[in-house]
Order: C-alpha cells, then sequence, then structure tokens
C-alpha cells in the first residue's frame, strides 16, 4: 500500500497544484511539502485541516481510500446502468485520464490536449477495455450547465471516447459548434441534417442543415457519468 506522503502527492497531482501552490494553501514552504510527500515528515494536523478546505480527499490521504465520485455511482451514459471503476487511486495497473473543464468557446480544430488540465484520475485498464475503452482515447470532461439533466448534471464529470466520433448510431456526443463546445444528445436527419437535443425538456432542440455541417466537429461519444469529484 502508498505511503500517506506518496498519496499526498497523488492528490496535489490531481488538484493541479505545484509544491509550492499547495505548501502556501497550508501555510508550510516548498521544501516541506516535499519533506511531507517523502515520507521525511509527518503532516501536522493544523496542515491537514488547511488542506481539507482547499478541496484535499483527506480521507484518501490518510487511509488510502476513496470513492470515484462521493455520491455519484459510476455508471453508463447511454442506458444508466452502473459500471464499477474500481478505485480511482493511482497503482500499479490503473493508467491516468485526464480531467479538462472546458467550458465555452475554442478554436475550430482545436484539441483537448492545448486545454489546461483541471486534474486527473486513475482507473483499471482492464475495466476501460471491458467498457471498450482505448486509454489513449479517452478525457474526463466536466459537464457545465443544466441542459442535459437528468441524464448529466452541472458539475457532473463524464469520460469522453474520443476514438467514437460515428453520430450515425444516436447518442450523447461532446461536440465543437461554430468554435464553441458542447455536450449534447445528437441524432441523424435525413438528408445529413443534425438534431442536437438536451434532455432538459425545458430546452428546445436544434437542427444544423446540411449546409452548415462544416461548422460541426464531433469531439467524441460520452461513455461513462462519474458524477461530482470533490
Amino acid at each position: 500500500m502508498s505511503s500517506i506522503g506518496t498519496r499526498l502527492r497523488h492528490e496535489r497531482e490531481r488538484l493541479g497544484f505545484t509544491q509550492t501552490q499547495m505548501g502556501d494553501m497550508a501555510g508550510v514552504t516548498k521544501n516541506t511539502q516535499r519533506l511531507y510527500e517523502t515520507d521525511q515528515r509527518s503532516p501536522k494536523a493544523d496542515y491537514l485541516a488547511l488542506l481539507d478546505a482547499e478541496g484535499v480527499d483527506l480521507g484518501y490521504v490518510l487511509t488510502g481510500r476513496r470513492d470515484a465520485a462521493p455520491g455519484v455511482s459510476p455508471q453508463r451514459v447511454s442506458d444508466g446502468a452502473p459500471v464499477g471503476m474500481g478505485n480511482t487511486s493511482p497503482s500499479t495497473d490503473a493508467v491516468a485520464v485526464n480531467m479538462y473543464d472546458v467550458e465555452g468557446a475554442a478554436g475550430s480544430g482545436r484539441s483537448l490536449e492545448e486545454e489546461r488540465v483541471e486534474g486527473v484520475l486513475y482507473f483499471p485498464e482492464a475495466q476501460l477495455n471491458a467498457l471498450g475503452l482505448s486509454p489513449e482515447r479517452i478525457a474526463g470532461i466536466k459537464v457545465r450547465g443544466d441542459s442535459m439533466e437528468e441524464t448529466l448534471a452541472d458539475g457532473d464529470w463524464v469520460l469522453v471516447n474520443q476514438a467514437d466520433t460515428d453520430y450515425r448510431r444516436e447518442g450523447v456526443f461532446l461536440l465543437l459548434v461554430s468554435g464553441e463546445r458542447r455536450i449534447k444528445r445528437v441524432q441523424r436527419l435525413a438528408g445529413g441534417a443534425l438534431y442536437l437535443i438536451s434532455d432538459n425538456e425545458h430546452y428546445e432542440p436544434e437542427m444544423i442543415p446540411p449546409e452548415q455541417m462544416r461548422e460541426v466537429q464531433i469531439l467524441g461519444r460520452c461513455e461513462v457519468r462519474i458524477g461530482r469529484i470533490a
């Protein structure tokens, strides 16, 4: 089992902080943070309390256990079936998945890899393979807004399969429309048009006619709803 120092480093990396930044949050120097992470010194209670207020998962740091998403069990987007994603803590058989908060406009054709990584989650490779997901072609995306409730809620994280952009099979996709990223249910209509549907009935569907399809880029199918991550 990993040490407290190692798990503390994992949490820092998941949240995207440098040693200096995490030390500043908890009132210690970069060197002290380094000593904590290398188990050369044990973190004090007041230090841990300050980190807890900043969203660090102290349960994981102290015990090595945490849920993938507190309060929400991972489930397939397509049918809501529960998905056993296992422990998201780093391990020898786990792969890192970058998590991006990509709300709003982005240049046409801009890749997710050019965005700032908000954090990292770890998933057993065997379980990803069982879901038909290639570790090299998945990304975690944060859901913004309520247009896809009840399927996806504001603040949820969802795993996007970038290898599947085939909208001929109806589903929920991350797509780029006129330079703006959206998550919508996509249907293909006769004649080559697309129907973009919000699962929240308070939002009207949007039709993309064939002559405007050049403004649309399918970025990947939304496969697994992770839920909110503290």
